[in-house]
C-alpha cells in the first residue's frame, strides 16, 4: 500500500512539473522569446518544481519523524 502511494504521488509530482514547464514554454514563446529561451525556461521551471517537492517531502518527514 505504502509503495503505491509512493508510486502515485511521484507520478502526481512529475505531470505537474511537466504541464508548468509546458506552460512556462509556452509563456515564453508568446512573450517572443526564441525556441532554446523557451525551452530553457521550460527546463528550470521543471527542476525548481521537482526541486520545491523534494525539499516539501525533507521537510516533512523531519517534522514527522
Amino acid at each position: 500500500m505504502a509503495v503505491a502511494v509512493v508510486l502515485l504521488t511521484t507520478a502526481l509530482v512529475i505531470v505537474v512539473a511537466l504541464l508548468a514547464a509546458a506552460g512556462a514554454g509556452k509563456l515564453a514563446r508568446m512573450d517572443g522569446a526564441t525556441y532554446p529561451a523557451a525551452i530553457t525556461r521550460a527546463a528550470t521551471t521543471f527542476a525548481t518544481v521537482i526541486t520545491l517537492a523534494a525539499t516539501v517531502t525533507t521537510t516533512l518527514a523531519a517534522l514527522l519523524s
